[in-house]
Order: C-alpha cells, then sequence, then structure tokens
C-alpha cells in the first residue's frame, strides 16, 4: 500500500516541485497540501502545472492522515510544529534548514531564532543521501541539506575524503532567483535580475556552517570556510566552484583517482571529463562533477551542478524517502535532464 504524505509549504517552488514528483511516484500517495495562500483552492488551479493532481486534493490547514510529513517552510517552522507530528507517530522530512545544525547555537547565531526543540537536532539524519544512507533509512526526522551545500559537498567529498587537501576551503557558487523562493522583493524583479550577476549573503550566509558541518565530519577536524553565493538571471539551476589547497605530497594523479572511484555506484552523481554547467541538470535529480589540480599553485578546484529545485530540494527529498522506506533509492527520479 501506498505511503501517505503530506506537504507542508505546498505552493512554494521547492513545495510545487515536490508534489510533481510525489504524484508520479508508485509508492507514495499524497493526501494533503498544507499552505498559507491558495486555502481551498484545489492543488492543481494553484499550482497549474500540477493538471492532473485529483481535483479533491485542496489546499488546506492540515496533515491529515499522513504518515510522512515534507515540510518546505520558512526558517523555524518546522521545528514547531515537529514535534506534535513525531508524537503522532509520522515522520519528517524538512527541506527546509531546520534540523541541519547539531548545535542549537547556530541557530542563534546564524538564524536569529532560539530553537524550539533542540533534542530533535541530536537525532536527526542530514540528508545528503550519498554519505547518510545509515543514518537516514532509521531515521524518523532528515534534514534535506540546502542546494549550495548539496553541491559543495559532492565536488569536494572525495578529496577530502582521500585526506588530499588541506582544511581551508574557499566556495564560489551561483544559483538561479528560484533559490529565493517567492519572496517579493526589489531585488528579485525583472527588471533588477535581468542581464545582472551579484554576491550576496558573504560572509554570514546560512549555508556556511552547515557545509563546515560536514566537511569538518569527512575531514575529522575544524575546517576554515569563505562562502560567497552568487544571484544569476535564470530560473533555476545552480553551480558551485570551490577552491582548496593540496596537501604535502598529494598529487593530481592521486586527486584523478579518488575522483574516479567516488561515485561509480552513486545513481545520481557522475564525474564529468569538463566542467559542467546548469543546463546539462535541468529538470533532473542529477549533480555532476567535476575536479581538476591548478598545477601551479597546487590547488584543487572542484565543480557541482545541479537544479537547485531537484536534487537541491524536492529531489533529494525524495531521494530520502524512498531510503527510509527501503524503495528503489532512484524510484520516481528518473527523469533525465532536459536539453536544450
Amino acid at each position: 500500500m501506498a505511503i501517505k504524505v503530506a506537504i507542508a509549504g505546498a505552493t512554494g517552488y521547492a513545495g510545487g516541485e515536490l508534489a510533481r514528483l510525489l504524484l508520479r511516484h508508485p509508492e507514495a500517495k499524497l493526501v494533503a497540501a498544507v499552505g498559507r495562500s491558495s486555502q481551498g483552492k484545489a492543488l492543481r488551479d494553484a499550482l497549474p502545472h500540477l493538471l492532473d493532481a485529483p481535483a479533491s486534493l485542496t489546499v488546506g490547514a492540515d496533515v491529515g492522515d499522513a504518515e510522512v510529513v515534507f515540510t518546505t517552510l520558512p526558517a523555524g517552522e518546522a521545528a514547531k510544529q515537529a514535534s506534535a507530528w513525531l508524537a503522532e507517530g509520522r515522520k519528517v522530512v524538512d527541506v527546509g534548514s531546520d534540523f541541519r545544525l547539531k548545535d542549537p547555537k547556530d541557530y542563534e547565531t546564524w538564524y536569529g531564532f532560539t530553537h524550539p526543540a533542540p533534542d530533535l537536532l541530536r537525532e536527526s539524519a542530514y540528508g545528503l543521501t550519498e554519505f547518510h544512507r545509515a543514518e537516514i533509512k532509521k531515521a524518523r526526522v532528515v534534514a534535506n541539506p540546502g542546494c549550495y551545500p548539496n553541491a559543495s559537498l559532492l565536488a569536494l567529498a572525495p578529496a577530502v575524503r582521500a585526506g588530499l587537501v588541506s582544511d581551508d576551503f574557499i566556495i564560489d557558487a551561483k544559483s538561479g532567483v528560484s533559490g529565493a523562493g517567492h519572496t517579493v522583493d526589489e531585488a528579485y524583479l525583472f527588471g533588477s535580475i535581468d542581464s545582472s550577476v551579484r554576491p550576496y549573503g558573504a560572509p554570514k550566509h546560512r549555508h556556511t556552517p552547515e557545509i563546515k558541518q560536514d566537511l569538518a565530519l569527512m575531514a575529522g577536524k575544524p575546517v576554515r570556510l569563505t562562502f560567497t553565493p552568487h544571484l544569476i538571471p535564470m530560473t533555476r539551476g545552480l553551480v558551485a566552484t570551490c577552491y582548496v589547497s593540496l596537501r604535502d605530497g598529494a598529487t593530481a594523479a592521486q586527486v584523478k583517482e579518488a575522483y574516479a572511484g567516488a561515485y561509480t555506484e552513486e545513481p545520481f552523481v557522475r564525474v564529468t571529463s569538463r566542467f559542467p554547467g546548469t543546463k546539462e541538470v535541468f529538470g533532473s535529480n542529477w549533480c555532476l562533477v567535476y575536479a581538476t589540480v591548478d598545477e601551479a599553485n597546487r590547488r584543487l578546484i572542484a565543480v557541482g551542478a545541479l537544479d537547485n529545485l531537484v536534487k537541491g530540494a524536492a529531489g533529494s527529498a525524495l531521494q530520502n524517502f524512498n531510503v527510509m522506506y527501503g524503495f528503489p533509492e532512484a524510484m520516481g527520479l528518473g527523469a533525465l535532464p532536459i536539453w536544450p
């Protein structure tokens, strides 16, 4: 019997992408779509790309009899509600930021609020599927990674895990405007964003501690990170270009070997022979990774490219759902990128 699921935050960009994927998943039944706007409307009217969603599926305020709640809510909102859902026997996959950081004090520093459920931070599984499957499989709460951390960590992991690089990282990343959600702001108007690229958030972007946390776990020691994201004039797509010095004695041949074998068993990560572009992953759950060595400066350059709404959000959440329930990991996620 299909697992009953709900989406809290169904009418946002990530929520709408989740609905699109879940409606085609053979082992999931979308029974509730929760949203602040469009309540009372049929989901297919609120999100017109969901043309064949059941007419009876309306945007409401309750998760109904869902066994799993996917949340795509603003920072702090999922954490207020998750304990009650868990007490009712449900599981939670949070596509937001509320369970990614293990230290509750980090939420005060980076998000400006006191975490309402610090005990859940200890038990939540970080949802970077490729490296945390064992924890995800047993978890009641899965903290989906942010889009920037997803691309950055997948790009850097082979070198970090092989002990080939130093502990001082620089990440220069760029994302389409859908990463900002349904934000109504001067910065996201067509007249402001068209033909313009601008950095934002540095040095205190909220994804910084998340990236540092998993890099440190991979490296087995604390790391330093400079992370600067950029807004680019397109709807979706993300590329992270990462820089870190090689350790003494590490060679380009060792880097090549580490990346060649890193993702051979992974359903959604491929190491490419050239720099990947965002168009090559558009609409898919793929992350493309490329690594090269700047010999003159003894520095690794590692690149990750993904669709910020799929592998960077909804697709990754569905991948984790599959792991939690023992379904084939690629179930419901087989669509290839759209080209051109």
